[in-house]
């Protein structure tokens, strides 16, 4: 990091040599204007028409190249500073607590940071160019203005004043309306992409005219939005070319009445005349610069407003490495709840024995799946403790706990790339044989070898090209690659059909052998070998005990569960089941 600061530093220190060099130019070229004038037009010097031309073609091919220089090492900054904030932006958000995703749809998040990462990049870029460029430029302008006549200069300069305290008004204006439109731009981004993303049950049901009528209202507001910036924006171009048209107005007329009726050099008074007309651009620029810099601000502060949240979850500032040798998980008097005054687990405990299995069953909303996200740190419990091998998990860093754990979701989820790079991801150390086995064991082989590339075949966004029971057997590979001793199944074979869930289910048990596994279920058939079973309803254990033990109890809830589902009312039993 500190060479690269310090290659920050030259690159910047090169571009503003070149916008000095630049400034510098644009002034000389205002300053030759006198001789040019007088020693071709009026003193009619030979010499001079030779050399001046080529000193002014050589001055602007200086400038041509400094302008080149600095508009390149300016763009490389510029996508340097995009990449950087880019990079620490998705490391920062990686670190964030799940609860932070809950409230933040992640569409409306990728688009808002697309549009804030250039705010940081133009802030930099405007205040270099500003300064470096259009500031020297300007004031080596004045420079030649005022020792060619300072009279004169004092009459350009009145426009200076108004102009200033117009710009500080607009500015304020600006700051609110420029961060409403950052968020409707983001919204009509984010709403697209959910579009594109749900394609097919946008098309099941129908919904192309709803969904065009939403956009096309947040679009309308978003062009409102960018209209009233605008007029915000260009309000100050009447007013500013209004003073500087009366101010160069006054000085032509002043300095013709000078060159007529008491003979002054005409050589000087163009000298002049091109020092300002030179100095109008820059100093246009400069005036609204104020303006640029709020709209650049307010992309920049809404960025550090996500560098600069908290995870809820971190670490202990003590915390150690778990070791979890053995993997036993206790749930010690746990009471949890995701809103304020509502319990989604009331005072739960139960020991997970290490090496065995442990199911879990029970009606939607009893907190099975809250279960299982606490248990891996996605929330930290409001009172009790969960302890892995009687070491509470709040003591030990996240990495390490979840590094012991392999998680299978009832949702699969696949990323852009490969099959085999989607199974590398469960143990990015994984050799080609592993993942290759972990396949093998999740029953997935047949169809990977199948595909157009095999194990390097594209899945496509999310595993489009894939059907669900492919994407969830690919899931379970790659936890299976892991190699963890604890195991985690959130109906892990809910997508899978029949034959599928036959094989899986084979390959599960060789799995679960010598680990911790902790399977929530809502198909009992495929629970009933598990060493214990519990049924969670209201956010407590109500009945535990092995599938023999809770058949037995004709009027337990585990009971009614399995009597449901092996009478033949499989709706009913998997509604009975279906995720809590």
């Amino acid at each position: 990091m500190r060479e690269n600061g310090h290659l920050f530093v030259r690159q910047y220190a090169v571009a503003i040599g070149c916008l000095i060099a630049a400034a510098g130019c644009t002034a000389f070229l205002a300053w030759i204007m006198r001789d040019v004038i007088d020693k071709i037009f009026v003193q009619q010097n030979r010499t001079a028409i030779y050399s001046l031309p080529a000193i002014v073609f050589l001055t602007f091919a200086i400038r041509g190249l400094a302008n080149y220089g600095q508009a390149v090492v300016l763009a490389r900054i510029g996508n340097n500073i995009v990449a950087r904030y880019q990079r620490r932006l998705f490391a920062h958000i990686t670190e964030l607590s799940v609860d932070f995703f809950a409230e933040n749809r992640s569409a409306h998040l990728a688009a808002r940071i697309n549009q804030n990462v250039s705010g940081i990049r133009d802030t930099l870029n405007l205040t270099v160019t500003s300064l470096a460029r259009d500031a020297l430029t300007l004031v080596f302008l004045v420079f030649v203005m005022i020792w060619q006549d300072p009279v004169l200069s004092g009459i350009a300069l009145l426009a200076g004043p108004p102009i200033v305290l117009m710009i500080g008004g607009l500015a304020r204006k600006l700051r609110a309306a420029t961060r409403q439109a950052i968020d409707i731009n983001a919204r009509v981004l984010a709403s697209m992409q959910e579009a594109a993303q749900g394609i097919t049950v946008v098309k099941a049901f129908t919904m192309e005219a709803p969904l065009r009528e939403r956009i096309e209202r947040l679009i309308l507001k978003a062009e409102e939005r960018s209209n009233k910036i605008a007029g915000i924006t260009e309000r100050t171009s009447p007013v500013t070319e209004m003073l500087a048209g009366l101010a160069i107005a006054g000085v032509i007329g002043y300095s013709g009445y000078r060159a007529v009726v008491y003979g002054y050099s005409p050589g000087s008074m163009f000298a002049f005349i091109t020092a300002l007309l030179l100095a109008y651009d820059p100093a246009r620029r400069l005036a609204k610069l104020q303006v640029q810099l709020e709209r650049a601000l307010v992309n920049a502060s809404m960025i550090y407003e996500i560098l600069d949240m908290e995870p809820r979850q971190a670490d202990a500032p003590d915390a150690k490495e778990l070791k979890a040798e053995r993997g036993e998980i206790a749930f010690r008097n746990v009471s949890f709840g995701y809103y304020p005054g509502e319990s989604v687990l009331r005072d739960l405990s139960f020991v997970a024995p290490a090496g065995k299995t442990t199911a879990l069953i029970g009606a939607s909303g009893g907190g099975k799946s809250t279960i299982v996200a606490l248990l891996q740190r996605f929330y930290d419990v409001q009172e009790g403790a969960i302890t892995v091998d009687g070491e509470d998990i709040r003591n030990v860093t996240k990495r390490s706990l979840r590094s012991k754990i392999a998680y299978v979701p009832q949702a699969p989820y696949l990323f852009e790339g490969t099959i085999r790079e989607n199974i590398r991801l469960g143990r990015p150390d994984a050799t080609d044989e592993e993942i290759a086995e972990a396949a093998r064991q999740a029953q997935a082989e047949e169809f990977i070898l199948a595909a157009p590339q095999g194990y390097d075949t594209p899945v496509g966004e999310n595993g489009m090209t894939l059907s669900g029971g492919q994407r969830q057997r690919l899931s379970i590979a790659r936890a299976l690659v892991r190699n963890a001793p604890i195991l985690l199944l959130d109906e892990a074979t809910s997508a899978l059909d029949t034959r599928s869930e036959t094989l899986v289910q084979a390959a599960l048990d060789a799995a679960m052998k010598n680990r911790t596994v902790i399977v929530v279920a809502h198909r009992l058939s495929t629970i009933t070998n598990a060493d214990q079973i519990l049924v969670v309803d209201g956010g407590q254990i109500v009945e535990r005990g092995t599938h023999r033990d809770l058949v037995d109890r004709e009027e337990g809830h585990y009971a009614r569960f399995y009597g449901l589902q092996s009478g033949g009312s499989r709706r009913s039993a998997d509604l009975a089941g279906a995720r809590g």
